[in-house]
């Protein structure tokens, strides 16, 4: 019988969880998806080669727990940095600088590695969480525009830009949110 860790079964789950996307994401930064295999990902997170299997059916199905758990801590954290106010203009601000600070934290820049690779069905789930930040930039935005404080056009178009902006980290995140304020019609 496998030695349970923790002080019960959810423990055991959660504590082998993490150690399994910890060793992902170790291993995502040290080779290709395609090199990396359950043996390995077991092997790094120190737990049987077979037990893994026991927690996930293959090495799609820890991409995309391991995509569902990042987005949740990251929503979670944006939303915490969200709450101390309500105006749009201070909301995208915060929203801006929680991305370009939280980003490297929990993007690991998968999407473009990945998408040839992945199964319709993986990729699919991994999108709905994307979804889940853009939903909360689409609401500051459309808070904006209601407000006056923003002037926009194309809500979507406007939202992926906003995203396509906060991809060049080389810039500096203060010419990145002067540029995106400035672009939705907000005051610098």
């Amino acid at each position: 019988m496998p030695r349970i860790s923790g002080d019960n079964l959810q423990q055991h789950r959660e504590q082998l969880q993490r150690r399994v996307f910890a060793a992902f994401a170790e291993l995502m930064a040290e080779r290709s998806f395609d090199a990396i295999t359950m043996a390995l990902i077991a092997e790094r997170a120190e737990i049987g080669r077979t037990a893994i299997y026991h927690h996930f059916h293959d090495k799609e199905a820890v991409v995309v727990a391991f995509a569902t758990h990042e987005t949740e801590q990251y929503v979670a954290q944006l939303r915490q940095a969200l709450r101390g106010s309500s105006d749009p203009v201070d909301q995208l601000r915060t929203y801006l600088r929680h991305h370009l600070e939280a980003g490297e934290q929990f993007h690991m820049g998968l999407g473009p590695q990945l998408y040839g690779i992945l199964p319709p069905s993986s990729r699919q789930a991994i999108r709905e969480h994307v979804v889940a930040v853009e939903d909360v930039l689409r609401d500051i935005l459309r808070a904006g525009v209601e407000s006056g404080a923003f002037r926009i056009e194309d809500l979507d178009g406007t939202l992926s830009l906003v995203h396509a902006c906060l991809s060049p980290r080389h810039l500096p995140p203060g010419t990145i949110e002067t540029f995106v304020l400035r672009a939705v019609g907000a005051a610098g």
